[in-house]
């Protein structure tokens, strides 16, 4: 990338007011593993392709639980992506312990920005370089949040972030009023076809088709709302909604014609 003499830290602004260490680590957000979340009245549902280094290591975990009711996948550096993780968890143990309850997805949230923010401001520290997709269900309802290594933060009924995300946007966009009233089968056979688009396409039988499809090895989905707590769904789990992804999830009548 282009480097300049106002990227050396987070307090310097360049004469078109910017900030590049910030812009940096946007960027390394769209270049990690694509994450799609969707959410209905009574769940949420995110899922993500899992990267390998070689045919020798194992697929690297882009989700991750934080409570029954919370889990955030993840796009960008899994490093920071661990930190963040690790004061959400610890959040949500101290409002357990205090209140006897547990904490409001959106509440978190806020925290997780604010403490984002923090490293855009001050000399010696850099943005945290992952963006996250946050699902959770409380007394509210069920939530979808974006957090942005800015420091802000959007509410979302459906998002994608992460490499190639705005194919799978666009197919979020075209069956965006759907997904209120879907069941949680629907949200995941949803989430696994708009997956399915951030994916490059390769020649069938070749190397690189064999990349380029969705298997249980390198797919990852998380689910919970309304009476059901996180569940991870991966391997054979996942095999049964694979082998449906021929058959197209039937369109809203507003969207037939």
């Amino acid at each position: 990338m282009f480097r300049n003499h106002y990227d050396g830290d987070t307090t310097t602004w360049s004469p078109q007011g910017r900030i590049h260490q910030i812009e940096y680590a946007m960027e390394a957000v769209t270049q990690g593993s694509a994450v799609v979340g969707i959410k209905s009245r009574k769940h949420v549902v995110i899922a993500t392709v899992k990267r390998s280094a070689g045919e020798l290591g194992s697929y690297q975990q882009k989700l991750f639980k934080i409570d029954d009711h919370l889990a955030i996948g993840m796009s960008g550096l899994s490093a920071d992506a661990r930190v963040l993780c690790k004061y959400m968890r610890s959040e949500c143990l101290n409002h357990k312990f205090v209140y006897a309850s547990p904490i409001q997805v959106g509440r978190l949230v806020l925290q997780v920005a604010d403490k984002s923010q923090v490293h855009t401001q001050r000399y010696g520290r850099r943005p945290y370089g992952v963006g996250l997709l946050v699902a959770g269900y409380d007394q509210t309802g069920a939530h979808l949040y974006e957090t942005c290594p800015s420091g802000n933060y959007f509410d979302y009924r459906a998002q994608a972030i992460g490499g190639r995300f705005q194919s799978a946007k666009t197919y979020l966009e075209r069956r965006l009023a759907s997904f209120e009233g879907s069941s949680l089968d629907e949200l995941i056979r949803h989430s696994l076809f708009a997956l399915r688009e951030t994916l490059a396409s390769g020649a069938p039988g070749t190397e690189k088709d064999a990349e380029t499809k969705l298997t249980p090895q390198n797919v990852s989905i998380a689910v919970l709302g309304e009476g059901t707590p996180f569940a991870l769904l991966e391997g054979a789990a996942l095999q049964p909604y694979l082998d449906r992804l021929d058959t197209p999830v039937a369109a809203p009548a507003a969207m037939e014609h």
